[in-house]
């Protein structure tokens, strides 16, 4: 009896796509879904900062300066009289507009330029792979530091297209590498045998097949972004000053005596950015995970 059911399992499960397959492992894997409930909640509240709190976040205080955490303030206030639950709100919301625009410029960037490489080869691939060894080469964080030093009066907008310009090059190499797979499959032939463009049988055909890998590189992507933000405007080349961001934040932690005396001020930023970052490469795993075949039903 037990034989019959694990025979009807296999074959209900030889039925359903990969992508309900996945979305399965996806739904089982309790630490991925709690990561994600967690992202979301994030997000939301981010950008429902003005309903949260009747804070201008950057309407300076003096008399109520490195107030800490009590009546009237949540999370207390800094230097300059600030609430740090309004700054928090409203630095998830610039942070995570950084990291969700760069993210997806990449993964256009590197999805064109990987695909087109991966499926003409010969010239063209070697063309785009030596213009990606180029790009490749330039010192990440030097180029970035000028770049948005230059640009700097275009506010976030200079640091989005910095950081999506010089990040595209990791992602379109492993797009290459997928595509130039699949290409050699009977189903890529046989829809270029019957005449279908390159653009069509990339779209309908290759593309399709190398989502899953796509989107994996689009979370892992996701975390790097907001941990770039925070860095470069811990350094002070990142976010403008007057705008609130998890990493302009953290540059209150340059002091030494805010550190010491004023923890409310650096921590609830720094457990932030972590317990994202975290979530985000949890989520990241948890995707991977479901769409290989070789894990666990």
């Amino acid at each position: 009896m037990e034989a019959a059911e694990e025979i009807q399992l296999e074959k209900k499960a030889k039925k359903q796509s990969p992508w309900s397959i996945a979305r399965r492992k996806l739904v089982r894997n309790k630490l991925a879904m709690l990561s994600l409930g967690f992202l979301v909640l994030v997000i939301t509240m981010a950008y429902m900062a003005p309903l949260l709190t009747g804070y201008d976040p950057q309407r300076v205080d003096i008399i109520n300066r490195n107030q800490p955490p009590g009546e009237g303030f949540l999370l207390g206030t800094d230097a300059s009289g600030r609430d740090i639950w309004t700054l928090l709100l409203y630095g998830a919301r610039t942070s995570l507009t950084i990291g969700l625009v760069c993210t997806a410029a990449v993964i256009m960037i590197a999805t064109v330029i990987g695909s087109i490489a991966g499926y003409y080869g010969g010239l063209v691939d070697a063309i785009l792979m030596r213009f990606t060894d180029f790009m490749m080469n330039f010192p990440f964080l030097v180029f970035v530091i000028v770049l948005a030093s230059i640009f700097r009066e275009a506010g976030i907008w200079a640091l989005i297209i910095v950081l999506s310009v010089l990040s595209w090059t990791g992602a379109a190499r492993v797009v290459r590498s997928k595509v130039m797979a699949e290409k050699e499959n009977e189903y890529v032939m046989a829809a270029i045998s019957i005449g279908s463009t390159p653009f069509k049988v990339i779209r309908k055909h290759l593309l399709p097949n190398v989502m899953t890998t796509i989107i994996v590189q689009a979370t892992l992507l996701l975390a790097v972004m907001i941990v770039a933000e925070t860095a470069l405007s811990f350094l002070g080349f990142g976010v403008p000053t007057g705008t609130p961001s998890w990493g302009n934040m953290m540059t209150e932690a340059r002091d030494p005596n805010v550190i010491r005396s004023y923890w409310w001020i650096w921590i609830p930023p720094g457990l932030a950015i972590t317990f994202t970052i975290l979530s985000i490469n949890f989520i990241g795993e948890g995707i991977k995970d479901a769409f290989n075949p070789r894990s666990a039903r």
